[in-house]
């Protein structure tokens, strides 16, 4: 099968053949139709996690991916071979399964069935994404009338974000990019903070100066990079780096949550179907064929990404 690999550690991602993976007992074998692109993609492609968790080579890259069930091991009874699906390969050693690949084997916990209305990128697009964003806003739990600052919501975790806090009634501030502001305000934000012309704390001071409710971070890994003087007592942080440090947060009567995404079946199924329903859209901004998977992994690396990146196959 033709797969985008790391042969090496220390060598860069290239298309390969590789041979097809044999499903197993609590797994689905996917002939996969598109994958999807996470930012966790080329931190693995460098080699980044390899401390903490073992890689093996070639090491196929992607999380993510919707297609057609070729196959299902034993114990696996949701899904069914001709099945269309989406799911997730749930980050555990060793580190070598992946999705931008002909066919790929994930665990059946991280796969769902995928709504008709639901076209095969579209569910690429959903999996880590929209479960970090999910747990992020799960996390400040926003309220009607309340305002959440999301910090890099010009991401694909971003673009999901703003539209779960909108949809509760909370009002959005969005940082990103000038070019991003129509984009983001369509999902839901209702200010666009430009972090390119000046401090985002003082353009957010100067449309709340009563304070914010929460903020979900999506770029800081410290919390001493979180503007956290903008919050009111009691006021709420969700971090998906690591950047929601306890006792920070206690010192000055906030607390907070550092976010790990869980893509399960009962986490990814219901915001399958929201998409379905017309009440979250997937944001997918860039397409490529596999030939071109290379480039999807180059813009994330730039920091130049714009909601999701996904590589169809026309298999």
């Amino acid at each position: 099968m033709r797969a985008l690999s790391v042969p090496a550690p220390g060598q860069p991602p290239e298309i390969s053949d590789l041979p097809a993976p044999s499903v197993a007992d609590g797994t689905v074998l996917v002939k996969v139709r598109a994958a999807g692109f996470n930012a966790l993609d080329n931190a693995l492609a460098v080699g980044v996690m390899s401390e903490v968790m073992p890689h093996q080579y070639p090491l196929v890259l992607g999380r993510d991916a919707a297609g057609v069930v070729e196959a299902v091991g034993e114990g696996v009874d949701h899904v069914k071979p001709g099945d269309e699906v989406f799911g997730h390969i749930l980050l555990v050693p060793p580190i070598q399964a992946g999705t931008v690949a002909e066919y790929a084997v994930l665990p059946a916990a991280a796969v769902a069935a995928k709504p008709s209305a639901v076209d095969f990128v579209t569910a690429a697009a959903l999996p880590l994404a929209g479960a970090a964003a999910l747990g992020a806003v799960d996390g400040i739990d926003p309220q009607p009338g309340q305002t959440v600052l999301v910090i890099g919501a010009g991401g694909g975790v971003g673009s999901y974000a703003v539209q779960l806090i909108a949809a509760r009634g909370a009002t959005v501030i969005a940082t990103a990019a000038a070019d991003d502001a129509d984009r983001l305000k369509a999902l839901g934000a209702a200010t666009v903070v430009d972090y390119t012309t000046g401090s985002v704390a003082d353009q957010v001071r100067a449309a709340r100066p009563d304070g914010i409710d929460a903020i979900i971070d999506l770029v800081s890994y410290a919390a001493d990079s979180l503007p956290l003087d903008l919050l009111v007592k009691g006021g709420k942080v969700a971090s998906t780096l690591g950047a929601a440090d306890e006792q920070t947060l206690a010192a000055l009567g906030l607390t907070g949550t550092n976010v790990m995404a869980a893509p399960t079946r009962e986490v990814i199924a219901p915001l399958a179907q929201q998409v379905a329903d017309g009440t979250l859209t997937v944001d997918v901004t860039t397409t490529l064929p596999l030939a071109r998977a290379a480039e999807g992994l180059a813009t994330l690396a730039s920091g130049a990404a714009r909601g999701k990146i996904v590589v169809t196959f026309d298999n």
